[in-house]
């Protein structure tokens, strides 16, 4: 039986796993919490491989906290590259297929078209630097990984803007939210089946792809959409990004061309409205 490793199970992404590994009886996954797997203590990481001996890691761990990596690059460093040069050199050695996932934050953010994977990376924020020198280090360590970029990652598990602007939606009259920055949202529950679907495929195709739901909106039109579907009175606005500072900078256009995974695969990926009406009913039921 194929023993499937992943790493940041109680994140957005791992929760869905978790979720939809219950109906795979065909693999035994294996999803440690941070007292098992901590990436931080990368001295501890190999070690807990060879307990396990997976025959493939998925890893959706990372260090994520966006603004806080301005004031920490050394611990999303050590979690977002260091930790995952180790998962590769370990997975090559090993044989063991491993799939790292990314973000579009390794772009600089000022593309006027669906970035393509080969497109030239030039991350704006230490979160963004710290997740392109992992997939960099995946890479060398182990040119079979394969890597997935995502954005706006959403899900009925964790702290997310869909949960977050349906709260404050409840607390207040009205709000701002930015509306100069573009992308696409992506439901961690379609990015983890599509995960899902590539483990099971017979052959295995190394290399980077990108997936996001299919649309491009901005921040401000998804807190419109959130709104509709929840039925919610609240007032929206919308404002610069310079309106609104954060100590990272954010990319202002990361909408991700998504033919690659697609053709390659055979993947269908939903349109984001009808995958976040799906999102809402869990949070909202």
């Amino acid at each position: 039986m194929k023993k499937i490793l992943i790493t940041g199970g109680t994140g957005q992404l791992g929760s869905e796993l978790k979720v939809l590994a219950m109906g795979l009886s065909q693999y035994e996954f294996v999803f440690p919490d941070r007292s098992q797997l901590n990436l931080e203590q990368t001295e501890s990481i190999v070690g807990f491989l060879e307990d396990i001996k997976p025959d493939c890691i998925i890893n959706c761990a990372a260090y994520t906290a966006v603004d806080q990596a301005e004031q920490e690059p050394e611990i999303a460093d050590a979690i977002n590259h260091l930790a995952v040069c180790i998962l590769a050199e370990w997975s090559f050695e090993h044989k063991a297929q491993f799939l790292h996932v990314s973000t579009d934050y390794v772009f600089e953010g000022t593309a006027v078209f669906p970035l393509k994977e080969e497109d030239a990376t030039n991350p704006q924020n230490e979160y963004g630097k710290s997740k392109l020198k992992g997939e960099i280090a995946a890479i060398d360590a182990n040119p079979e990984t394969i890597i997935i970029r995502t954005s706006w990652v959403y899900s009925q598990f964790g702290a997310n803007f869909v949960k977050t602007m349906l709260r404050l939606m409840q607390e207040r009259d009205r709000l701002n939210v930015v509306q100069d920055q573009i992308g696409s949202p992506t439901y961690a529950k379609d990015l983890a089946e599509g995960i899902l679907h590539i483990i099971n495929t017979e052959e295995w195709q190394p290399g980077t792809y990108h997936y996001s739901n299919e649309g491009i909106i901005s921040w401000f039109e998804f807190a419109i959409d959130i709104k509709e579907i929840a039925g919610r009175k609240c007032e929206l606005f919308g404002i610069s990004s310079a309106s609104y500072p954060t100590p990272a900078k954010r990319p202002a256009y990361s909408l991700l061309n998504t033919a690659k995974i697609k053709n390659t695969f055979g993947i269908t990926i939903p349109h984001y409205r009808d995958s976040l009406e799906k999102c809402i009913e869990q949070l909202i039921k």
